[in-house]
């Protein structure tokens, strides 16, 4: 069996889109296992551009099967649309299923995400409002709906009787807001839900038995190690875990079944919505990086915060996630400048560490220790070898390789499909 996971190593954004979707040829099967539309992932093939949403990224690869996994929440009315979009283009989309104990984000999660980012203001967490928490929320509590539960339509009606209830309460006694309309909801999924229902799969049993026929399967995470529920700047997360070890519980399937676990890291920093980030350029050159690297959200649009590469994060993405390859991306970005500061430690209160603290009252006060690289100016796009790139850019890859212990076995050199250079075969 061959069982591959590919996890950001950052803040998101890293690229990760890009390399499922490079790996997808060689896989027999694609799964999302966490996260849902908060997330945007951008393929570009032959200079055309993909921004995926909630479809796996494997989706332009006919001969993958594309499964939307158990941990995923799904706003039904957004993937629908993604696959309209796709299919208006002549993509064949039959070969995407969803996972029947997916839990479905309903209009009442992102109505309760809207109001509640607003009534936090000062200290917003800086959500999508996408409905993805208040969904996870229910999850939790145990009051969600499900995909299985449309195949019954009388059961899904009756439950969401009893949840809207409670929605309901909240949303006109908290926030003095007008309430769903219970009939106005049951005939909206009514009116999708012969569309979702041979899409519906109990996809535990297909991902393990492709597994143990041993074909290639490739799990698929939205977000990153920095926003996850445990281990990232909290409350600046996201609701899931977005590491390896969120594709045992999110796809269902055992951690000696995951044979390569691949890390995807941006040649520099960039993270969006509130949080701590230690290398943050406020001048600029921050501004230089975003426009240089075109640092805008795939599903927000809002501009991403920049700064430079932070080795700490990444090491501590290896050593959570048990990383055995990296990719870098996104390289060429830094082309231009002529040195280029690498954080290696972090000074808090006159002490240095190269861990991440839990406390972000504590993170804050963090200072970056820097160790100074020097720059190229070449254009390297068009490099297909590694050994035909820059001196200094080959030292900056190497150093990333010291300080995480983890080789580096792709280097992304522009957006499309086939701007890479292969150190190591990933699928081998």
């Amino acid at each position: 069996m061959a069982g591959y996971v590919v996890v950001g190593s950052q803040w998101g954004d890293e690229g990760k889109g890009k390399i499922v979707d490079v790996l997808g040829d060689k896989m027999d099967m694609v799964v999302r296992f966490q996260g849902g539309n908060n997330a945007g992932h951008t393929v570009v093939v032959e200079g055309e551009k993909t921004v995926l949403h909630l479809l796996p990224s494997g989706v332009l690869h006919q001969d993958a099967l594309c499964v939307i996994g158990p941990g995923v929440v799904v706003d039904p009315f957004v993937l629908l649309k993604e696959i309209d979009e796709l299919e208006s283009r002549g993509v064949n989309t039959e070969h995407v299923k969803i996972s029947g104990r997916a839990h479905l984000i309903m209009p009442y999660h992102v109505k309760l995400d809207e109001l509640q980012e607003t009534r936090l203001a000062g200290n917003k967490i800086g959500t999508t409002k996408r409905g993805i928490g208040p969904c996870y929320a229910d999850k939790y509590t145990r009051i969600g709906l499900r995909a299985c539960d449309l195949v019954d339509f009388d059961n899904f009606k009756s439950k969401l009787a009893t949840t809207l209830s409670i929605k309901n309460e909240q949303i006109v006694k908290l926030y003095e807001e007008e309430p769903f309309d219970y009939d106005a909801l049951v005939e909206q999924f009514k009116e999708i839900r012969e569309r979702l229902l041979p899409r519906i799969i109990d996809a535990v049993t297909t991902v393990n038995d492709a597994l143990d026929q041993n074909q290639n399967v490739l799990f698929e995470g939205a977000q990153a190690n920095m926003l996850d529920i445990n281990y990232g700047t909290y409350p600046y997360v996201t609701s899931s875990s977005p590491t390896a070890a969120g594709v045992c519980e999110g796809a269902g399937v055992s951690p000696f079944k995951l044979d390569h676990v691949i890390g995807v890291v941006k040649a520099y920093s960039t993270r969006v919505g509130e949080g701590p980030f230690v290398t943050e350029l406020l001048d600029e050159v921050g501004e230089e990086l975003r426009q240089a690297g075109n640092e805008y959200g795939a599903t927000t649009g809002r501009p991403r915060r920049c700064g430079w590469l932070d080795l700490c994060v990444v090491k501590q993405a290896a050593r959570i996630n048990g990383l055995t390859d990296l990719v870098v991306t996104k390289i060429d970005v830094l082309s231009q400048f002529k040195t280029l500061p690498v954080c290696v430690g972090y000074e808090i209160d006159g002490q240095v560490t190269t861990s991440i603290p839990a406390s972000l009252e504590e993170y804050a006060k963090a200072k970056p220790v820097y160790r100074m690289m020097e720059g190229w100016e070449e254009d390297i796009t068009g490099i297909r070898q590694f050994e035909e790139l820059p001196e200094n850019c080959r030292k900056y890859l190497a150093l990333i390789e010291e300080i995480t212990g983890t080789r580096i076995s792709l280097v992304s050199v522009g957006p499309d499909r086939e701007n890479n250079i292969v150190i190591h075969d990933l699928t081998k």
